[in-house]
């Protein structure tokens, strides 16, 4: 069947699709307003892209996104440094920040232990937690990985190699979301609801 895109247009959609959460029609909606910035606009974006892929890497103490060799979190005086919170990427320390309850550091694992997509442990940032805990100061790890098989595989993982260190490993709590409705939750729901509940 005949392309009835011109050949770039094609490619520049190509290239949007390929982000995840980006079908073929929204790659197609980025890729018409992409044509229609101006020329300093699109360099603007261009630019954006690459200084961001050039410059960012990681914290080289939380494994967290950086342009500096320490992430704004890391340098935080004011942090409490006997707690860390482990997460499996960037963006769930956003969403922990956003609480404006944590006051502590995290550590990010850049994703889970999944055989299945050939992810093991020496695919994640274990290694360099292992090192923070080994430099002593470190009291509490908090496991904040998702809820998924591959997250509680990592969880249990992860607290087995800390146990032995001497350090207390807890698990976020788990259960019915605010607004929530009881008939409408899952067994599995029900049962951390129940076995993380607390006294009011």
């Amino acid at each position: 069947m005949p392309s009835y895109q011109a050949a770039p247009l094609s490619r520049l959609i190509e290239q949007f699709e390929r982000l995840p959460g980006i079908g073929y029609k929204s790659a197609q909606r980025l890729a018409y307003y992409v044509l229609g910035l101006s020329d300093d606009e699109v360099k603007q974006l261009a630019e954006s892209i690459t200084d961001a892929h050039d410059k960012i890497h990681y914290c080289k103490v939380c494994c967290n996104l950086t342009d500096q060799e320490l992430c704004p979190i890391c340098r935080d005086d004011a942090r409490d440094k006997s707690t860390i919170c482990v997460v499996e990427n960037p963006r769930d320390v956003i969403a922990m920040e956003r609480t404006h309850e944590y006051h502590a550091e995290y550590h990010v694992l850049h994703g889970v232990i999944s055989p299945l997509n050939g992810v093991g442990p020496d695919d994640l940032c274990i290694k360099e937690l292992l090192k923070r805990i080994n430099s002593g100061g470190v009291n509490e790890v908090i496991m904040a990985t998702n809820p998924t098989v591959e997250g509680e595989a990592t969880a249990m993982y992860v607290s087995r190699l800390l146990k032995p260190l001497g350090v207390k490993v807890t698990r976020l709590a788990y259960g019915i979301p605010v607004g929530g409705d009881l008939e409408y939750a899952d067994e599995v729901t029900l049962s951390r609801a129940l076995e993380g509940r607390g006294e009011i």
